[in-house]
């Protein structure tokens, strides 16, 4: 991971933010990152959703004080790129204006939390969510800093496949649970308790030894032997996992892909301006609400078939100072040449910061080209090692074939 420009306290008080002290970190808007191109400063927008005002903000906030690029996260949020050390107190005062600021640090790593995006008006996922982000800010629970929440409460689930560690979710018959990441059943539970029933799973988590030296997921920790006690767990199963949603119209709006997770100023101000709000999701893909019309913008994805939705690639050199090549020319130029079924991964360095999981195809930059791994993740061992950019374009085959 990149180094984390962390400001010790990141309160706004009286205009002074503390000074910058360098510690591995998930960035935030208090708590930036430094990277190749300037401080990432990550925007966790309060129920997954940004109004028209707020999102149309944010794409002049990073042309004035970035370099006009936004990065769209595996964790639904948006990091403004390319900020300056001068230009962050701003930024952040700004973004405090326009209510997307906590009170500190800590508060802004405990409130992570993903939302499906095809919540509706009349049910309970956004007064959920809300809820659960409010507690989570009044708690004071040591979480790991990438352990987070999924609130996933409508007929379907759309984040069956997304990171979280605890879910809030329908079971088969309609009821809510609330279910451990790695449990295949959760518990049943009223509407009244289910924040507090996610809450005593994280508190149970921490005390029985998930989190070490500020890492831990839920998964692993059942995986490796802890036992759910008999109050926090269930018999329920969780509802049906509706299909990877793809671009196209649905009954809240118009959802779009974001080609390479990145868009620019222009291309958010565009989706801001012909929707009541947006809506981030964890697939590189926005929900533009009450949108009637597919946006035309370079860098957004309109059509479901497009291999660009197939085709994962870190920020790369020279925005990220730890990658050994430009990742995303490389994909770029792969993507229409991808056989139908597969799925790219092209990482700048071991590390795997796009993507943890596997792809039928992860290419890793290294300082003598790239490897090829096959049906694995960065972490896997090369079927070909130290191939150039050039000849990998020049003859993509060998990404399926040989050895």
């Amino acid at each position: 991971m990149e180094d984390a420009a962390q400001f010790d306290r990141g309160r706004i008080a009286g205009g002074v933010v503390s000074a910058v002290a360098i510690k591995g970190w998930c960035p935030g808007a208090l708590r930036p990152m430094r990277s190749g191109d300037g401080l990432l400063v990550r925007i966790r927008p309060y129920g997954g959703r940004l109004d028209a005002r707020q999102a149309m903000r944010i794409a002049e906030l990073a042309h004035r004080y970035g370099n006009g690029l936004i990065d769209l996260t595996s964790r639904a949020n948006f990091q403004i790129r390319g900020v300056s050390d001068d230009g962050h107190l701003p930024l952040v005062q700004e973004l405090s204006r326009l209510n997307l600021i906590d009170d500190d640090p800590e508060s802004e790593a405990r409130r992570n939390s993903l939302v499906t995006p095809f919540w509706r008006m009349d049910d309970e996922t956004s007064a959920l969510a809300a809820e659960l982000e409010q507690a989570l800010i009044a708690s004071s629970l040591d979480l790991p800093g990438k352990f987070g929440f999924a609130v996933d409460c409508v007929e379907e689930r759309a984040l069956a496949d997304a990171s979280a560690d605890i879910r809030i979710e329908r079971d088969e018959n309609g009821e809510l649970i609330v279910r451990a990441d790695g449990a295949e059943r959760g518990r049943v539970v009223t509407r009244a308790v289910a924040i507090e029933a996610a809450l005593a799973l994280s508190a149970w988590f921490v005390k029985t030894g998930g989190a070490r030296a500020g890492r831990g997921r839920m998964a692993a920790h059942l995986a490796a032997g802890a036992q759910l006690p008999t109050e926090l767990c269930g018999d329920a199963r969780p509802a049906h996992a509706m299909p990877m949603p793809t671009p196209g119209f649905y009954p809240q709006g118009v959802l779009v892909g974001v080609a390479f997770g990145q868009l620019t100023y222009t291309a958010l101000a565009a989706l801001a301006g012909s929707a009541g709000g947006v809506r981030l999701t964890p697939w590189r893909m926005i929900l533009a609400e009450g949108a009637h019309e597919l946006p035309r913008c370079d860098g957004l994805v309109t059509r479901a078939a497009d291999p660009l939705l197939r085709v994962v690639a870190c920020s790369g050199a020279p925005a990220c100072r730890e990658a050994h090549a430009d990742t995303r020319a490389l994909a770029a130029a792969l993507a229409p040449r991808l056989p139908a079924d597969a799925r790219l991964h092209v990482s700048g360095c071991a590390k795997g910061c796009a993507q943890a999981g596997a792809a039928s195809i992860t290419l890793v930059a290294t300082r003598d080209g790239f490897d090829v791994i096959r049906n694995g993740t960065t972490r896997d061992m090369p079927a070909l090692r130290g191939l150039s950019g050039a000849a990998i374009v020049a003859n993509p085959n060998v990404l399926m074939e040989g050895p």
